[in-house]
């Protein structure tokens, strides 16, 4: 039997958006608010979903169930194997006292603590999200940055205040590839389009970033550097993305300004040294820091024996990433799941699309395509390479697993969450509650996207999510479809730091346990901040010269 979604099920589009919105606002309050332990708040976000989804939308229970079963799925894999394996190397790098190493040798770049988050944060993370996405940069800055002894909530909310202008091309553009390929956008137009929108905030967010840590006038003393960062990223991000395409542009963007700041600092340093490791204001107190020293001097064999293992990781995650790479590997073994009582039984209506669609509720396991399972190896070759035994590596990755077992299980219930959801059609009633306003519908428009990454954790799901969405409402308010649905992608980067995975995984990677929701607390502001801001600059794309001659129609 097919049950077709429902998106107004009170007949009051405010009604029923406040209804839809009720499991999230019941999971980031219990993160926020109430100060629930994460995997907790999640439970409780998932079973108001549930109550939602089959009470209010007339979802039968039994497809509800298989809707959560398919999101806990993705969870395990392939999000929770990315943050394992990642731990898992950052345990034997730290265990065998190279991670120690590696942290003086990029304190003998520059001491000031502003150059190393610009170095870390922003442009080592962007090469990571370009190569890989899901999780894995925010999970790798944010254990090198503890590691260099930034305090915890300043590791974590920093690293996802710098993975956002990059997101829209991570994992190898798969974002706009997949808007592109299932709403029907021309792939280079597109591209295109969102290279004329982001590079701004590529230029923006390093200015942003350290002054969110230290404050305006620390961010004015290192002008020049924040220039040269985003400078050399945003003009990269632009001509790679308008004259070669969406594959490689976070990749070569990020490898550019990483040689770029520290070619430049081999000629410029800061006046004042700027050593504090806390958010400018808060105090620094949390146990988990490690005392700024001053860097001990290593030999150059030291130093390229910590880098190895990380060498190793930036290797094996680039490999894993390329598509003929994962169809090899899916080619190989890639069992698939059809989720029975759930798939081709939900059917999408109008005007979310113009024909009634069946969703399909297929699970693919690829464990040995996955961004995880590239991680492991490098982590395996690492952990060899650093001397260590197999059996000591076993170990140690089930030390691992214990240490991040409620971080795993956080993961799986906050994607059973956003399945079902989408599923539900409870999201898309809160995409349709954007979709209805008028002429402000480039600036809410850009918000729907940052709606459906903070609910899905994922800018290629909001794409997939809100992509055709927002082509027809384009098309029937007379604007570029190409403007809305970068838009969509865009304005989704910025809800990249709110969403509930990848906050657990900047607690997990900084071993900050179950202090999530003081991470969200402090990026939220950030997130919604910069949302408006891309917003706006759409909407002058929309309406206002000169800026609409950057349109591509």
């Amino acid at each position: 039997m097919v049950w077709q979604q429902i998106y107004d099920p009170f007949g009051s589009m405010w009604m029923s958006s406040l209804l839809a919105a009720l499991p999230v606002v019941v999971m980031l309050a219990g993160l926020g608010l109430f100060h629930l332990k994460a995997h907790i708040a999640a439970a409780a976000g998932l079973v108001t979903a549930l109550l939602v989804a089959v009470f209010v939308y007339g979802m039968p229970a039994g497809m509800a169930a298989n809707a959560a079963f398919l999101g806990a799925l993705m969870g395990m894999l392939p999000i929770g194997w990315i943050v394992l394996n990642i731990i898992f190397l950052h345990q034997l790098t730290d265990q065998n006292g190279s991670f120690k190493v590696l942290q003086d040798s990029i304190a003998g770049i520059t001491e000031d603590r502003r150059l190393q988050l610009l170095l870390i944060a922003f442009a080592f993370g962007a090469f990571f999200e370009g190569a890989a996405g899901f999780g894995t940069p925010v999970a790798v800055t944010a254990s090198i940055l503890i590691g260099l002894g930034f305090s915890p909530l300043a590791a974590s909310g920093l690293s996802l205040i710098a993975n956002t202008a990059p997101v829209a091309f991570g994992a190898l553009g798969s974002p706009i590839i997949t808007l592109s390929k299932v709403h029907g956008y021309d792939l280079m137009e597109v591209s295109s389009m969102i290279g004329r929108q982001l590079p701004f905030f590529s230029l923006l967010v390093p200015f942003w970033l350290i002054w969110a840590f230290a404050g305006r006038k620390a961010m004015l003393e290192i002008w020049p550097a924040l220039l040269v960062t985003g400078g050399s990223f945003a003009i990269m991000q632009f001509l790679v993305s308008n004259y070669i395409g969406p594959e490689l542009v976070d990749v070569i963007a990020a490898v550019v300004s990483m040689f770029s700041l520290v070619a430049f600092l081999r000629v410029w340093q800061p006046r004042r040294i700027y050593r504090s490791v806390s958010l400018k204001g808060r105090p620094h107190d949390e146990t988990a820091v490690v005392p700024n020293a001053a860097p001990t001097l290593h030999s150059r064999s030291a130093v390229i024996r910590a880098w190895t293992p990380w060498a190793i990781l930036t290797v094996f995650v680039f490999i894993w990433g390329l598509p003929p790479v994962k169809a090899f590997f899916d080619g190989w073994y890639a069992p698939k799941l059809v989720i029975a009582g759930l798939h081709e039984l939900v059917e999408k209506m109008p005007p979310v699309v113009t024909t009634p669609h069946k969703e399909s509720a297929i699970y693919t396991l690829s464990l040995l395509s996955a961004t995880g399972t590239g991680i492991l190896l490098a982590a395996i070759v690492g952990g060899l390479v650093m001397r260590y035994r197999p059996a000591a590596l076993v170990t140690t990755f089930a030390q691992t697993f214990w240490r991040v077992r409620y971080s795993l299980l956080t993961i799986v219930l906050m994607l059973a969450l956003g399945s079902l959801t989408r599923f539900s059609g409870t999201d898309t009633t809160l995409g349709l509650a954007f979709a209805n306003t008028g002429w402000l519908y480039p600036f809410f428009g850009t918000l729907m996207g940052w709606l459906g990454v903070a609910l899905t954790g994922s800018d290629t799901a909001s794409n997939v999510l809100f992509g055709g969405m927002q082509k027809v409402a384009a098309e029937q308010l007379g604007l570029s479809p190409n403007l809305m649905g970068a838009a969509n992608s865009s304005g989704g980067v910025m809800g990249k730091m709110i969403d509930a995975q990848s906050i657990v995984v900047a607690s997990t990677a900084t071993r900050w346990f179950n202090h999530e929701g003081e991470i969200l607390r402090y990026v939220f502001f950030h997130s919604i901040a910069l949302a408006c801001l891309v917003g706006l600059f759409v909407t002058l794309q929309a309406y206002v010269f000169p800026f609409t001659e950057m349109v591509v129609r």
